[in-house]
């Protein structure tokens, strides 16, 4: 009886391993920065305070999707934001259109010194990242 249950038991192992393919592992989408086109800040900051800021970006085509922001600090008070999309590679029929949106991320200012928002929109001819700066002054 115990060796029906053994054989039993390796004969539902080898199905299961069996049945997951690990061969095709490839990624069906990859990350993409987005063009940020305006984003919307108060004309200042208090310290401690929080802040809605609100960015309108662009999505290539309909087959990428927004996957949310990259914020980094180059310098005390020097955020690069990167509006971040993913494509989809295993879709067909993705039309190369120009989608128009919107989506907002928090802001806690804890600085008492202006801060400059470098909001990335493309790479330029000669390959150099090009962005729409606001400096936003602390009360």
């Amino acid at each position: 009886m115990m060796r029906k249950k053994l054989i039993f038991l390796l004969f539902c192992a080898g199905v299961l391993l069996w049945s997951c393919s690990l061969d095709d592992d490839s990624p069906n989408f990859h990350f993409t920065a987005l063009k940020i086109n305006a984003a919307n800040l108060p004309e200042s900051f208090e310290l401690n305070e929080t802040y809605e800021v609100v960015v309108d970006y662009t999505l290539p085509n309909n087959c990428a999707l927004f996957d949310g922001f990259e914020v980094t600090q180059e310098d005390t008070a020097i955020r690069n934001v990167v509006a971040i999309g993913s494509v989809r590679t295993d879709q067909v029929g993705c039309r190369e259109e120009t989608i128009e949106a919107q989506a907002s991320f928090n802001f806690t200012v804890i600085h008492d010194q202006p801060y400059t928002f470098k909001f990335y929109q493309s790479e330029n001819s000669a390959g150099e990242n090009e962005y729409l700066e606001v400096i936003v002054p602390v009360n």
